[in-house]
């Protein structure tokens, strides 16, 4: 099972997400408050929040994490190392009372998805990073998520692992390829297809099968998706929407074709080659889960250090090596490609670890939800979903 697995549709936490939709002014912290006193040159331990399955873990130990450990014996800081993070919405909600309120979170590092990131940068919630002491980050960090809409030059969030949201299927037992979006609405495969339940999470791949620029998709872009996706809803062409139990369907083949997480597939295929993963013809989104340092962190400095640890190209290839996902570090292609054993030595040709020239043509990093925008369209995809 992947880390992302977890993930559950969006609304799980309505309060949380209409505070942050709403952009409530009195939640919004000024500049010049979000700055903590550092302990970090006396006090050399860090809290670092992060999903579940997300980090390497020793094959005979799994209380030990090989790139953590590397990193506090080479630096002296002691990292408390937190599955917390099971739900982006269950997460802000734990959270955004200390952060509104101008408290500390107890937390040094945090680990959450871009669309909320874009929140949380809105809202004022995290720290500007110092760059200047970041030099793997400024000279390895993939160039395709440098420039996310939401976080200009990435002042504030740093990418822990990217992936594709594309299209899983079962060739096999379909018989037959599959190449673009548009394909998911083939006659055979009427009430043997799904599509993600959560908003963000969906909405970026079925506009670009409508051959929308995601970058700049508009509210008649939307809509127009969601009637398309209402009308197959009501034909039973769609079987249901799903978070990450997807997969269980797909493995036993009640599913042939669905909207997928490339990181998924590529742990599925270990079990089943019939697998396949596609980035349709007209597109597929990019995306990513970032590193932020939230206000008033008591160890800014070290949290600096361990994220600028992960942008080693070897500690990065250690990391990609594990969790499977869209490498940001792309020079750790080269570290994985040298290794001994054949099957590490192979991740570096595995274009949904790192894509290839042709892949990344196809690939784009969706504009985000405004604030304005937030409640309405949550709203009518919500409708259509049945949450």
């Amino acid at each position: 099972m992947s880390r992302r697995s977890l993930l559950r549709a969006l609304g799980a936490g309505a309060a949380g997400a209409a505070l942050a939709g709403c952009g409530v002014p009195a939640a919004f912290v000024e500049p010049g408050e979000r700055a903590g006193r550092d302990s970090s040159a006396t006090d050399h331990t860090l809290h670092f929040a992060n999903w579940p399955l997300y980090i390497d873990t020793d094959d005979d130990d799994e209380s030990k994490r090989p790139t953590l450990d590397a990193f506090s014996r080479r630096t002296g800081i002691s990292v408390t190392y937190t599955e917390e993070i099971n739900d982006n919405d269950e997460f802000f909600g734990k959270i955004s009372s200390a952060l509104m309120n101008r408290q500390q979170t107890g937390r040094d590092l945090i680990v959450i998805s871009d669309w909320m990131a874009a929140r949380f940068v809105r809202l004022g919630w995290v720290q500007e990073m110092d760059r200047a002491k970041q030099p793997n980050v400024a000279k390895y960090l993939d160039p395709q998520l440098r420039t996310p809409a939401f976080d200009e030059g990435r002042l504030h969030s740093v990418p822990w692992q990217s992936g594709i949201t594309g299209i899983a299927y079962n060739r096999k037992k379909l018989g037959r390829e599959i190449r673009s979006t548009g394909e998911l609405w083939a006659d055979d495969l009427r009430g043997r297809v799904t599509l993600l339940s959560g908003l963000d999470e969906s909405f970026a791949l079925l506009m670009q099968g409508d051959g929308v620029d995601i970058t700049r998709w508009t509210a008649d872009d939307f809509h127009t998706m969601c009637e398309k996706v209402e009308k197959r809803v009501r034909s039973k062409h769609i079987r249901r929407f799903t978070g990450n139990d997807y997969i269980k369907d797909l493995a036993t083949g009640d599913v042939l074709a669905c909207q997928a997480y490339s990181g998924d597939v590529i742990q599925l295929q270990a079990d089943n080659p019939d697998i396949e993963f596609v980035v349709p013809e007209e597109g597929a989104e990019l995306w990513a889960e970032s590193l932020m340092i939230p206000n008033l962190a008591r160890h800014k400095r070290n949290a600096e250090r361990l994220i600028d640890h992960y942008y080693d190209p070897e500690v990065a290839a250690e990391l990609a090596a594990w969790v499977n996902y869209v490498c940001p570090v792309p020079a750790a292609r080269d570290v994985l490609a040298s290794s001994k054993d054949e099957e590490t030595a192979a991740l570096a040709e595995d274009p949904l670890i790192f894509p290839d020239d042709a892949m990344r043509e196809r690939l784009a990093i969706a504009r985000d939800i405004t604030s304005e925008e937030r409640m309405e369209f949550a709203k009518k995809w919500n409708g259509i979903v049945g949450l």
